[in-house]
Formats: C-alpha cells, structure tokens, sequence
C-alpha cells in the first residue's frame, strides 16, 4: 500500500491527466469523493490539478472543454498521478506521451491508470512486474498486449505504488478506499452516503457490497446507538452471524474491526455536533456515547487533532 500522506502538512497532493475524449463521469468520480472527504474533514486533506501533455484544452467524450492548470512536465511531483485517457486511449501512446509518463514517474509517489489508463502505463513500461486491471471490454486485448504485467479481471487494484481501475464507478471505490485507508471508515461511510453509495451500490474492497448484507445491519444498528454504545457480539446478534465472523467481514470491508468502526462513527458524529455549535461539550459527549466529558475530549482530540472546543464556530 503506497503511503499517501504529504508529511509536510497532511495534504495530499493529486495530478489528473486527460486527453481529449476523457470521460466526465470517471473524471467526477475520481475528484468528487476527495472533495467531499475535505468537507466531511473540515481541512484540505486533498489538492488536485487538472493537467493535459501540453497545458492545452481538453475535450470530453461528451464535447465539454476543459482548460487544465497546467501541463504535465511543468508538474513537480506529488502523491499520485492519475492517468484518465478513457476513448482513443491507443492513438495517444505516441513517443513523447510515454516519455513524459515515465519521466513523471519518478516525480509521483503513485501512478494510477484509470478507465483505459492502464494500456497507457503499460506500453511506458511503468506496469512490468505489477498486477493491473483494465476496463473489462480491453481485459483480454491488453492481457495479451502486455505479458510482463499481471492483468487480473477486478474491478479495481493496489500494488504497491500503481493502482488501476476498470471504468468510472470503479474510480469512485477505488478513491474512497484509499480515503478509508488514510482517514477512517466513518469519513468513507458518510461520502458514501453522500452520494448515495452502500446498500445498493456495487461495491468493493473497502466498501460495503450488497452481498454483505451483515455488513450493512451491523452499521444499520451502529449508527442507531451511538448514544448508548452495544458491545461488539449485541451487533453481531443483530447482524444475525457470529462476532468472530462479524469482525472477519468488517476487517474485509474496512481493514478495521467492528470496535474501530465504531469509534470512528461515534467520532464522526461528534464533529458535526462539534460544528453545529448548539450543543454544550457535554451534551455532545453523551450523544456521542462518553459520559465523561473529559474521556470524550480525549478521544475526540485523538481522532481529529484538536480539542473539540477549539473546533466549535
């Protein structure tokens, strides 16, 4: 797993490259999450630029132009570097383009192929030795294309610093898992909320998917009780499995146990109650399931960084 965390100031620092003919609905999934994970934050855990090979417009599949900030060489480097070729991908490896990948690849921590990326990294070499996917129309094409990379029929895929994700929706999960690997699976359950993701969406690693129903009650009944916090085997009761196996699913979905899940819901909450400033630390303390005030602003300055006063409008 790439460490994704700018030490300097905890921001993450994000470069899109779009060619003409990009896809706005991958290009939306792929930002979309990372803005919403600054509000549900309340800071800029996220920066992003929108770049092109010369700093010129793009165009979308769907005729929307796009000005970039910038162009790719004239990018000092980052945290990762999103590659989004989407339709003509094949016409766009010409020389200079896979020069300008590989040279970016030594100034970006991480590279991911996203939608039709992938070919791209592939024919620069950056993808020898890993594992990648492709968008499942291309999966058979691009395994046979390149027989140094690892191509595997997922929907999305870490390996170690290249990510690559099949389309648009697999962007979305595969951004908000990586946001559930730095911030937490609360702040991943409230984007999904957002934007209407969970029960009915097609997940993956990292969320919740429709066949873990268990998964889906088990936080059902958390988010009803984070005032009167139950014990990890009443939530598994009400999931209707075993806690070890409980703990098994969640550690699957979120790489967190029920316990931690918990936490951080209950966390979750306690910022928004925080934020809207009509409740006293000690009303939002027992709301959030601490009756002592002072163990609550001990876990909330853990979680968040700052003493919940300090946060208050």
């Amino acid at each position: 797993m790439p460490i994704w965390i700018n030490q300097s100031d905890g921001t993450q620092e994000i470069a899109v490259l779009l060619f003409n003919r990009f896809s706005n609905y991958c290009l939306a999934n792929t930002v979309e999450p990372m803005r919403a994970a600054n509000d549900a934050l309340g800071r800029i855990a996220y920066r992003w630029r929108l770049l092109s090979l010369d700093g010129g417009p793009v165009t979308s599949s769907s005729g929307m132009q796009l000005m970039p900030d910038g162009k790719l060489s004239d990018m000092p480097g980052g945290d990762a570097l999103f590659i989004l070729p989407s339709y003509a991908y094949r016409t766009y490896g010409t020389p200079a383009c896979l020069d300008a990948l590989r040279a970016a690849a030594h100034r970006f921590e991480t590279l991911a192929g996203l939608d039709a990326g992938s070919w791209l990294l592939a024919e620069a070499g950056l993808l020898n030795g890993y594992s990648a996917t492709i968008h499942f129309d291309e999966f058979e094409r691009f395994s046979e294309r390149f027989p140094d990379v690892t191509a595997v029929r997922e929907r999305w895929i870490v390996d170690r610093d290249r990510m690559s994700a099949g389309g648009a929706t697999t962007a979305f999960e595969l951004v908000q898992h990586l946001i559930a690997s730095t911030h937490g699976a609360a702040v991943s359950i409230e984007i999904a909320g957002l934007f209407m993701q969970g029960d009915e969406s097609a997940g993956a690693r990292g969320v919740p998917t429709p066949g873990d129903r268990r998964v889906q009650r088990a936080l059902t009944v958390m988010r009803g009780n984070l005032e009167t916090p139950l014990s990890v085997s009443a939530l598994a009761r009400a999931a209707g499995c075993r806690q070890r196996d409980l703990e098994d699913r969640f550690r699957r979905a979120f790489g967190a146990t029920p316990r931690t899940v918990y936490r951080q819901l209950r966390m979750a909450e306690a910022l928004r109650l925080v934020r809207d400033g009509d409740l006293s630390i000690a009303e939002i303390s027992l709301r959030c399931g601490y009756s002592d005030p002072s163990a609550f602003t001990r876990a909330f300055r853990a979680t968040h960084g700052k003493a919940p006063r300090n946060m208050q409008a």
